[in-house]
């Protein structure tokens, strides 16, 4: 009999979301697994909704309180602190909620297909527009057909592939077994963007098979997020282009990327440095001083930036 247990990282302003993504979590059709939550500093603590459960369901969590460590490091606690009978771990982003069969489809087509990961398809959230689902990728190539009810797709050198286009990837759809939550971790440094990317890259290298299945695993919620309210001239967007530079470069170093993933983090990472550069533009013409320090360690690390701010001068020049 499968052990599950899944991680939620909790950060949030409003009462309320967790008890609904906990809703999810113990109204999951023929499984009943057990929950860590990582409350990483949030402005309104975990506790409260936790102990508005029934004492059969809050004897099924693990409350844990750290200092703030962004997303990533939150998910990292919890998967520390997976115990050793546990056969698969799954994540749910504390403003999301699954479907009822999620678990049971994934434990499924997992155990049928012999698969160290699983990716469902997440759905809703008007704020979100940059996902796509399974279906969208039958008859790909690279993606073979195993199922047709519900659609299960075999991804072998799905890490390559993803290179191109990861839009239909989400954390809050993602199941494990041992060999990925026991090796894999996130990178801690990336706390403004990307650390999933990159986990999730890893993961699915890891994998002896990754599949995936156009079975609804999660509805998006639209809590608190890292990329909410921040336009191009907030300070913590610089950073989060740095952070989303720094991803692609790892992936470009490490992955197993074809010509086609490697030229899509090419186009990825400029388009990065453009974004950043333009966020410093809007900051001037608003009166905002330039962020020099990062923008100094950015060109340390990453000395094509200047090679990009020529082009953006010139481009500004011949419209002139």
């Amino acid at each position: 009999m499968p052990s599950v247990t899944v991680v939620i990282p909790f950060y949030q302003k409003q009462s309320g979301i967790l008890s609904r993504a906990l809703d999810s979590v113990f109204g999951q059709s023929g499984v009943m697994p057990s929950v860590i939550v990582v409350d990483d500093a949030s402005p309104v603590p975990a506790e409260p909704e936790i102990l508005k459960r029934a004492p059969t369901e809050q004897a099924r969590v693990t409350l844990v309180r750290q200092a703030n460590a962004g997303p990533g490091g939150a998910r990292n606690t919890g998967l520390d602190l997976v115990s050793d009978d546990t056969t698969h771990v799954a994540f749910l982003d504390s403003d999301d909620a699954w479907h009822p069969g999620h678990l049971a489809a994934a434990l499924d087509a997992m155990g049928r297909f012999d698969a160290d990961c699983c990716f469902a398809t997440i759905t809703g959230g008007e704020s979100f527009d940059y996902h796509s689902t399974v279906e969208a990728l039958e008859g790909t190539p690279g993606f073979a057909t195993l199922s047709n009810e519900p659609l299960t797709l075999a991804a072998d050198g799905l890490a390559s592939r993803m290179l191109e286009d990861w839009s239909y990837l989400h954390l809050s759809c993602m199941v494990m077994t041992p060999l990925v939550f026991r090796a894999v971790r996130f990178d801690p440094e990336l706390r403004l963007a990307a650390e999933d990317i990159l986990f999730m890259n890893e993961s699915v290298s890891m994998a002896r098979r990754t599949i995936l299945s156009a079975h609804t695993g999660a509805l998006r919620g639209e809590g608190a997020n890292i990329f909410h309210g921040i336009t191009n001239t907030a300070p913590s967007y610089l950073a989060q282009q740095f952070n989303t530079l720094r991803a692609l470069k790892f992936l470009s170093q490490h992955a197993m990327a074809d010509d086609a993933g490697s030229a899509a983090l090419s186009e990825r990472a400029e388009r990065a440095r453009r974004e950043a550069l333009w966020g410093q533009v809007a900051r001037s013409r608003r009166g905002k001083a330039p962020q020099l320090a990062l923008l100094a360690r950015w060109a340390r690390t990453d000395p094509a930036i200047l090679r990009s701010a020529v082009r953006l001068c010139l481009s500004k020049l011949q419209k002139q």
